[in-house]
């Protein structure tokens, strides 16, 4: 076997570990063999072998549903969800899911379902899980569009560093030829288009969980995209987001009463105003944990292992996201105190 097979084969078996790392060891030692040559990353993505399967949700909508952990191996950078919106003009798309493999099979099972071409895709924030699936889509003839924010992203070494990490962490779905699609446009405020026969209305929302988080209401359909600003049944990933601005945009998301909310993680909530409350609660009660820490002058470490996290200690995610969301919301309460946020 070559060593490319060998390194192949070798990560196959830690898929369902959080890194690639013991295949990028093993494949380290192969290159440094007599005669052996560094093999370049695939210039095609592999197969994806994960489920990617469109569920109806109104009459010209669906959605597909991604892992409810952290992206890894296992679930081959499945972890969000994306939708779709078949008109009489063509198909609006909401996400486009976390690499190109998964982009161009969210593409073929849109073929599956209707012969109109995809013209439209609307990215809810740039998460390399909701945007790297762009390729496909873009190539395909579809306009891509964002929030301006974006714009502020794309100018910083944050989306090489990215896509370099994902290379390495999502081989093979994740190849050299995988590249940052940039914006046709930027939206700057509430914005209305019309497209056979259904209307769209995109929210910003940001800054919440980032700068430029942006929702999509099919008004028709009841229907709201509502991004990473809800989590439905997982913890949320916080980053460095500021949770009493995330919390803000969910009182606006909850004042547009849709029937059904397609959440950024987990199933869709046709419930919006009770489903809110996971997202909702966890952001309240991070910021009430942390900030009496902060008040009482405790180091993090002290602060982590006091609070009881036993209400959310049992949902998807928390082991990976918990203790850096406590932790970046811990500094954003320092700040806050010190009047610096």
């Amino acid at each position: 076997m070559s060593a490319v097979g060998v390194f192949l084969a070798g990560l196959r078996r830690v898929r369902g570990r959080r890194s690639a790392v013991p295949a990028l060891v093993l494949l380290a030692t192969l290159c440094a063999q007599p005669g052996a040559h560094a093999p370049a990353f695939a210039r095609e993505p592999a197969p994806v072998s994960v489920e990617v399967e469109p569920q109806r949700i109104g009459e010209r909508v669906w959605f597909v549903q991604g892992d409810t952990g952290m992206v890894s191996l296992r679930n081959e950078g499945f972890n969000s969800n994306a939708g779709f919106v078949v008109t009489d003009e063509g198909v609006v798309v909401f996400d486009a899911l976390g690499t190109p493999a998964l982009g161009a099979v969210l593409l073929e099972r849109i073929r599956r379902i209707t012969k109109q071409p995809v013209r439209r895709v609307v990215v809810s924030h740039y998460h390399s899980d909701h945007f790297y699936g762009l390729q496909a889509l873009k190539d395909a003839g579809a306009e891509v569009w964002a929030h301006r924010a974006v714009r502020d992203y794309l100018g910083t070494d944050a989306p090489a560093e990215r896509l370099a990490e994902r290379r390495q962490s999502l081989a093979p779905w994740v190849t050299d030829e995988a590249r940052i699609v940039a914006p046709d446009r930027y939206i700057d405020g509430e914005t209305v288009f019309r497209m056979g026969g259904l209307t769209f209305r995109l929210l910003p929302a940001g800054p919440a969980h980032t700068d430029e988080d942006l929702m999509m209401l099919v008004e028709e359909e009841g229907v709201l995209f509502a991004g990473d600003l809800i989590f439905a049944g997982r913890v949320p990933f916080v980053g460095d987001a500021d949770p009493r601005a995330w919390l803000a945009a969910l009182e606006k998301l909850s004042s547009h009463r849709p029937r059904v909310v397609v959440t950024g993680h987990g199933p869709v909530s046709r419930d919006a105003v009770a489903d809110l409350a996971l997202t909702r609660d966890y952001l309240l009660y991070l910021r009430a944990e942390m900030g009496k820490a902060v008040d009482e002058l405790l180091d993090f470490e002290e602060a982590y292992e006091r609070t009881d996290w036993s209400r959310f200690a049992s949902l998807p995610a928390f082991g990976d996201a918990n203790r850096r969301n406590a932790y970046n919301v811990y500094l954003r309460m320092q700040r806050e105190v010190l009047g610096a946020d």
